[in-house]
């Protein structure tokens, strides 16, 4: 009997532990309940190399939202990119989003760099003025060759 009761309580400690774990997981990685305050919005790059879904959207270093999808515009030959964003931010109509990096080694990210308008970006909109991420091996490659483009 004794050893069922020992048991049991070693089983929900387990439980538990794995519970707990799950529920740190998913407040890390941007995952789980009570997700509902989010708006959408969208970019067009030009290349959109580094980042893929999931990707994270910072404003100031914070993590503020992630990209939700990404398509390739056949007409335009452009990356078409989703991103949800907090409810909270609130983006002036002019701001810009860059494709950042970490560093050299590090991955990429969207970065938002708020504008100075007094109009505000309405959810669902597109943030017009984008830039795309920048090739280090095309940028050696210049170097190397001497090109001065």
């Amino acid at each position: 009997m004794a050893e069922n009761i020992t048991e049991v309580i070693t089983g929900g400690a387990v439980l538990a532990v794995a519970a707990g774990f799950l529920f740190y997981a998913g407040q890390v990685g941007g995952v789980g309940v009570g997700q509902s305050g989010l708006e959408n919005y969208s970019a067009s790059f030009r290349s959109a190399e580094g980042i893929g879904i999931g990707t994270d959207v910072r404003l100031a270093g914070v993590k503020v939202g992630s990209v939700t999808d990404m398509v390739l515009d056949p007409a335009t030959f452009r990356a078409e990119t989703a991103f949800s964003l907090q409810s909270d931010v609130i983006l002036p109509d002019d701001s810009a989003i860059v494709i950042a990096s970490e560093g050299l080694l590090g991955g990429s990210f969207l970065e938002i760099l708020p504008g100075g308008s007094a109009f505000n970006l309405e959810p669902g909109s597109e943030i017009a003025d984008t830039q795309s991420s920048v090739s280090i091996v095309q940028l050696l490659l210049k170097f190397v060759s001497g090109d001065s483009e």
